[in-house]
């Protein structure tokens, strides 16, 4: 279970929690951080904070900190749509490009080669946006859950000593 500390926004007392998530990457976690490129275009253009509703049974309060959790397999389902389902649409029509140039002797009066590549970006550009859209459907059906309450969030700024 993959697991994240959320800020509870609002109670609205029908089972549902507004919750928010500051979003990282791992451009935080490197000395290089200030004369890295990446990690400068990481953080102008990757939103901050993610806010979403969850179901659950606790009376939280807002501003309460929380710690939920989703399950690897949705990760991992859902990168494997992305980025794997392109490779074999781009390889699938690819062979197919070369069998309609080479196999069956059809002649486009350019080469294999350039069919196959032809054919391979559309393979991977179809599988893309089909694997895109799918991961959409699984994000939107995986619903993360409260895995434990860890109280109310400090202010550092009215509790320094």
């Amino acid at each position: 279970m993959m697991e994240e500390i959320a800020k509870v926004i609002k109670n609205h007392h029908d089972g549902w929690v507004s919750i928010e998530v500051e979003r990282k990457s791992a451009c935080h976690s490197c000395a290089q951080d200030k004369s890295c490129g990446t990690a400068t275009v990481a953080k102008a253009f990757s939103p901050k904070k993610q806010t979403f509703a969850i179901e659950t049974s606790l009376d939280l309060q807002s501003n309460e900190m929380v710690k939920i959790g989703l399950p690897e397999t949705v990760i991992l389902k859902a990168a494997a749509l992305v980025y794997i389902l392109p490779l074999f649409g781009f390889f699938a029509l690819a062979v197919l490009g070369t069998f309609l140039t080479d196999g069956i002797g059809l002649s486009f009066s350019i080469s294999s080669d350039f069919t196959s590549i032809l054919f391979g970006t559309v393979g991977a550009l179809v599988a893309f946006f089909y694997g895109k859209s799918k991961a959409k459907l699984l994000e939107v059906q995986a619903q993360p859950i409260i895995i434990s309450r860890l109280g109310d969030q400090i202010d550092v700024a009215t509790h320094r000593s």
